[in-house]
C-alpha cells in the first residue's frame, strides 16, 4: 500500500535527521557524509510523503463530517479540493519513487570527437561545445577545458571538458551518442549540403573508491608534446599517455607544461572511462536497466540530426522534431530537447513500476 511505503520513507528521513545530530556521527566524517548524502537523496520524496499523508488524514476527517447538518456542505467542498490535491501529488510521488540513477548528482567529463566529415565535423565539435557551454552558463555550472586538439580550419578533432554543478549528469546523460549535422560548409563553393558526425560521451566524474585501479595494470609513457608552437612544445617530455592494459583503454594528455599535471588529468579521465565501461556492462547484464535507457548511450548510436537548411533538430530516440535549431544552438537553451528526454525516461520508469 502506497501510504505504508511513504510512512516508511518519512520514518527513515526522520531517523536520519536525528542521527545527524548525534556527537558520534558528527565526529565521524565518513559516516556523516554517507548519512547526509542519503538524507539529501530522499528529502524531496520525504517532504512530498508527509504532505500526502496529511492529505489522507484531512480526507478522512472531512468524510466523517459529510452527514453533519451544519458542516456537511463545507466538508463536501473541502473534500473535493483535498482529493484533487491528493491526485496531483500522487502523480508526482510516482515519479519520485522511480529508482534514482546513483550518478545523477555527479559532475561529468564531456568528450566530443570529430567523426565522419573531415574538417566540417571538427567545426561542428566547436559549435556543439559552445552550445553546451551556453547551456552550462544558464544552469550556473562551471566548465573547465581539460584537453583539446585543434584541426587546421579552426575546429577540433577532440574536446574534453569537466562540467561541475548541481545535477549535471542527470540533465546531460542522454546526450551520449552520435550527433549528425547537415549543412553547407563555408568551404563549399557549389552550395552542396554535407553530412558530418560528432560523437559525444558523457562520463561521470568518479573518485578512487568507485574505481579501484591496480597500479601494475597501468602502462605510463611520456613523450614530447606536439601542437601549434608555444613554450615547451617539442622541447620537453611533458606529454603523458596512460594505458589500462586489461581493457586497452588509453588516455593521452599534453595540454599542461607539467608532466605531473598531465599525468593527473589523464588518470582522472581514465578512471571516468573505466567507470563508464562498468556502467555499460551492468546495463547489458540487467535487462531492466536497459529498458530504463533512452537509447543505449552507445557512441555509435545516431541519436540526433541537426539540419541547418531546414532549421530542424530531430532526436531519433523519441521522435522529437523542433524547427528552431539556430535559436537553440545560439542561445544554449537546450531544455526543449532535454526535458522531453527526461520525461520519456520517467514514463519508461513508471511503466516498469507498473509491471
Amino acid at each position: 500500500m502506497l501510504s505504508n511505503k511513504l510512512q516508511a520513507i518519512v520514518d527513515r528521513y526522520d531517523a536520519l535527521a536525528h542521527a545527524l545530530t548525534q556527537p558520534e556521527v558528527l565526529a565521524d566524517i565518513k559516516q556523516l557524509t554517507a548519512l547526509s548524502k542519503e538524507q539529501a537523496g530522499i528529502e524531496e520524496l520525504a517532504q512530498a510523503a508527509k504532505t500526502y499523508l496529511q492529505l489522507l488524514e484531512g480526507i478522512q476527517e472531512n468524510k466523517a463530517l459529510l452527514e453533519d447538518k451544519e458542516l456537511g456542505e463545507l466538508a463536501k467542498e473541502e473534500l473535493k479540493a483535498l482529493e484533487e490535491e491528493k491526485n496531483t501529488l500522487e502523480e508526482r510521488i510516482k515519479i519520485l519513487l522511480i529508482p534514482k540513477d546513483p550518478n545523477d548528482n555527479k559532475n561529468i567529463y564531456l568528450e566530443l570527437r570529430a567523426g565522419t566529415g573531415g574538417d566540417e565535423a571538427g567545426i561542428f565539435v566547436g559549435d556543439l561545445f559552445k552550445a553546451y557551454c551556453r547551456y552550462a552558463d544558464l544552469k550556473r555550472w562551471k566548465v573547465e577545458i581539460v584537453s583539446s586538439s585543434e584541426n587546421s580550419v579552426g575546429g577540433y578533432k577532440e574536446m574534453i571538458a569537466l562540467i561541475k554543478g548541481q545535477g549535471v549528469y542527470s540533465r546531460l546523460k542522454f546526450e551520449a551518442g552520435t550527433h549528425r549535422v547537415q549543412r553547407v560548409p563555408e568551404t563549399e563553393s557549389q552550395g552542396r549540403i554535407h553530412t558530418s558526425a560528432v560523437t559525444v560521451a558523457i562520463m561521470p566524474e568518479v573518485d578512487d573508491v568507485e574505481v579501484n585501479i591496480n597500479p601494475s595494470d597501468l602502462r605510463i609513457e611520456v613523450f614530447r608534446a606536439g601542437g601549434h608552437g608555444g613554450q615547451c612544445v617539442n622541447t620537453t617530455d611533458s606529454a603523458v599517455r596512460i594505458t589500462h592494459v586489461p581493457t586497452g583503454i588509453s588516455v593521452s594528455m599534453q595540454d599542461e607544461k607539467s608532466q605531473h599535471k598531465n599525468r593527473d588529468k589523464a588518470l582522472k579521465i581514465l578512471k571516468a572511462r573505466l567507470y563508464e565501461k562498468q556502467i555499460e556492462e551492468q546495463q547489458e547484464a540487467n535487462s531492466a536497466s536497459r529498458k530504463m535507457q533512452v537509447g543505449s548511450g552507445d557512441r555509435s548510436e545516431r541519436i540526433r540530426t541537426y539540419n541547418y537548411p531546414q532549421n530542424r533538430l530531430s532526436d531519433h530516440r523519441i521522435n522529437l522534431t523542433l524547427y528552431s535549431l539556430e535559436e537553440l544552438m545560439l542561445s544554449g537553451n537546450l531544455d526543449p530537447v532535454i526535458e522531453p528526454l527526461i520525461a520519456h525516461a520517467q514514463a519508461q520508469g513508471l511503466e516498469q513500476q507498473g509491471e
